[in-house]
């Protein structure tokens, strides 16, 4: 996949729902890696995802993926420790 190297930021596995997902979310597809690049609003609550290769994927608004999300600046350390925050 162009443009994406794992491991050069720390990144979580989450699941995803059309609710959730995110771009720049890495989703494995058939065994390859794709990165959302785009999301389109659907009735219903479905999405159409727009990956870097140009493939889309329509995810039904009660479908669960698991995607790979890099975490950037502040969200790292939201991400792994979350006893952090509480108040």
């Amino acid at each position: 996949m162009r443009g994406w190297a794992p491991g050069t930021a720390p990144a979580t596995s989450v699941e995803i729902t059309s609710a959730t997902v995110q771009r720049g979310d890495v989703i494995q597809i058939g065994g390859h890696p794709c990165r959302v690049t785009d999301l389109l609003q659907l009735p219903g609550g479905a999405k159409r995802l727009c990956f870097e290769s140009g493939e889309l994927l329509t995810m039904h608004s009660r479908s669960r993926l698991v995607a790979v999300r890099t975490l950037r600046g502040g969200d790292a350390g939201r991400a792994f420790s979350p006893s952090r925050h509480r108040r």
